[in-house]
């Protein structure tokens, strides 16, 4: 199969799952179809699939993924001892795990095409990243509470491991319990890492979008945090601030000095 009959293939199986999907039409353009492939699998409910599926939708997103470019350890810029800043798309990090910014239910965004990092893992991984974390929640029966860290395989995605954290959600001021919370993050995740003997980890912006965590203070908490466990466990795991926007890319240029 070639790229587009891929593309086409797995639109045309996601759209026979769903009764009230088979009246949907089909766009011409490419770009069209891809955003509408992306579409079907943020709303797609967790649930098995058929093998064959599975296997044209790994060639796919693997295809795409080596389009995008993957970015190893060796190709960021080092900052200082054990820390890195890199700016870009998290989902092309070649790293022994990556942290996504999730919710308390853990499935990931099903808002279609949303621009959130959930929504960005999720598409890249494929459909059983989903699986995976309704199991996983399935089992834990209570939502997940904010400043804990859960580790899952990664699929499509370039990285070895994805966690998933809660950071706090900002309904009004920052709260000094919002704060700690935060740092629970990326303390938690941290531990994680250890524990499954990993040697870096690549955190996004936790909090900072759709939970409004104001950002300069969220990178602020982020650095400390990690500087503090680094001290403590010296040469143990080195760490990339993964951010996207240039005014992130900004703050953490300056506060890394």
């Amino acid at each position: 199969m070639t790229q587009e009959e891929r593309l086409l293939y797995l639109i045309k199986y996601l759209i026979s799952e769903d009764s009230e999907l088979t009246s949907l039409d089909i766009p011409a353009k490419l770009p069209a179809r891809k955003r509408l492939l992306r579409s079907l699998m943020n709303v797609r409910p967790p649930k098995p699939t058929a093998k064959d599926f599975l296997r044209v939708q790994d060639e796919y997103l693997q295809e795409e993924q080596a389009g995008k470019g993957i970015i190893s350890l060796e190709d960021i810029s080092f900052v200082k001892s054990g820390i890195y800043l890199w700016q870009g798309d998290i989902t092309r990090l070649s790293v022994d795990a990556i942290v996504n910014a999730a919710n308390s239910a853990m499935l990931g965004c099903f808002v279609p095409c949303h621009g959130c990092i959930d929504n960005a893992i999720h598409s890249a991984a494929g459909v059983e990243l989903r699986l995976e974390c309704f199991r996983m929640m399935e089992k834990q029966k209570v939502k997940e509470p904010a400043g804990k860290a859960k580790i899952t395989k990664t699929y499509n995605l370039p990285c070895r491991y994805v966690l998933h954290t809660v950071g706090p959600i900002i309904y009004g001021e920052v709260t000094k319990r919002d704060c700690d919370l935060l740092a629970d993050c990326y303390r938690s995740c941290l531990e994680l890492t250890a524990e499954y003997q990993l040697k870096n980890i690549a955190f996004c912006c936790i909090s900072t979008g759709e939970f409004h965590f104001p950002h300069e203070t969220a990178a602020k908490i982020a650095i400390q945090t990690v500087k503090a466990y680094q001290k403590k466990n010296p040469g143990s795991i080195e760490v990339i601030f993964n951010v996207f926007k240039d005014r992130d890319y900004e703050i953490y240029r300056q506060l890394l000095g």
